[in-house]
């Protein structure tokens, strides 16, 4: 994928969490050289345009904005509709309605790479909205994330939380909440914090003693206050020391789906063969984010789509080859 985008002069780097980025560091300078590709070798592109399945002959319904209707007879289609995250550029997974009347079993779209929304108290949803958690340890499950996240007046969202989205939607889904856990200092173990609270006088407001040794953000010591407010404890290093190390929050529910950047579910791999192909229907192949699967922002869903539109591709060229 890399050498696709630096080919389309849409060069990329790897940012230090591991993710890809366009140097530009927004989409619309590759999306301008793809489209420049795409004229350049007459591909034909129908915009403002809906799918809305099949007729009784198998034709493809289009419908486009003006009130057009088209039908089409190709030899093979390949749908990469995308998932139900961008409603307002296609994307709303209207698309299951004529594949499950084939037969076809799609996944419940859910809502992936998302926030997730937690009870904050008003001080913090109200003081710290938009604020950054950096450099935190963030796991669900005894599976850990190190990177960054943003409170929301709702909950948090960002990076760290979209690579854990799918344990915090199986946890949801489960048992109606998930637990989410932080470790806000994650390079300094529990009895180096124990030493370093140690050195600051008692004397002192609990909040300075948190920011003065064990070096935490407003939001982070504001965190840390509202769990011992909710159940007092002794204040002693040692409660602090695991507090900081391991401060935990019910995860109530996730962002709708159309606040989502993409979707999990879709199209299930059981109706379909090696190539692609559905298996009720010779000929239709499906790529892209309407298959039932999700990957992590940073590169990897966008490598997903493409590599499944390469495969779809050359299934399709293989199968009208043995065809003609």
């Amino acid at each position: 994928m890399r050498q696709w985008a630096d080919d389309l002069g849409a060069e990329t780097f790897v940012g230090s969490s591991g993710r890809v980025f366009p140097k530009a560091m927004k989409a619309s300078p590759l999306l301008r050289a793809w489209l420049g590709r795409l004229r350049a070798l007459n591909v034909e592109i129908r915009t403002r345009t809906e799918w809305r399945g099949w007729d009784e002959s198998g034709a493809l319904l289009l419908h486009s904005q003006e009130g057009d209707s088209i039908k089409l007879r190709p030899a093979a289609t390949i749908l990469a509709l995308g998932g139900a995250s961008w409603p307002r550029l296609g994307s709303d997974g209207s698309w299951r309605a004529p594949l499950e009347h084939l037969g076809v079993t799609v996944s419940a779209l859910e809502p992936a790479n998302c926030g997730f929304t937690i009870p904050w108290c008003p001080y913090i949803s109200e003081r710290f909205a938009g604020t950054p958690l950096k450099t935190c340890m963030f796991s669900v499950d005894g599976h850990a994330i190190r990177g960054e996240a943003i409170i929301t007046r709702t909950g948090i969202e960002g990076g760290a939380i979209y690579a854990l989205s799918a344990r915090l939607r199986d946890q949801i889904r489960q048992k109606g909440q998930a637990r989410l856990t932080l470790d806000l200092r994650p390079d300094l173990s529990h009895s180096d914090l124990q030493m370093r609270l140690s050195r600051v006088g008692r004397k002192q407001s609990l909040s300075n003693r948190l920011r003065k040794a064990a070096k935490l953000s407003p939001l982070a010591i504001a965190l840390v206050l509202e769990h011992l407010n909710k159940a007092p404890r002794t204040s002693s290093h040692d409660e602090i020391s695991n507090l900081i190390k391991c401060l935990s929050f019910d995860v109530t529910g996730s962002q709708p789906i159309d606040r989502a950047i993409s979707t999990a579910g879709g199209v299930s791999f059981r109706n379909l063969d090696d190539q692609l192909m559905l298996r009720a229907s010779a000929g239709i192949f499906i790529a892209g984010e309407m298959l039932d699967w999700d990957a992590p922002t940073g590169g990897y869903l966008l490598q997903a789509c493409l590599s499944s539109g390469f495969s779809a591709a050359q299934a399709v060229k293989n199968w009208l080859n043995n065809a003609s």
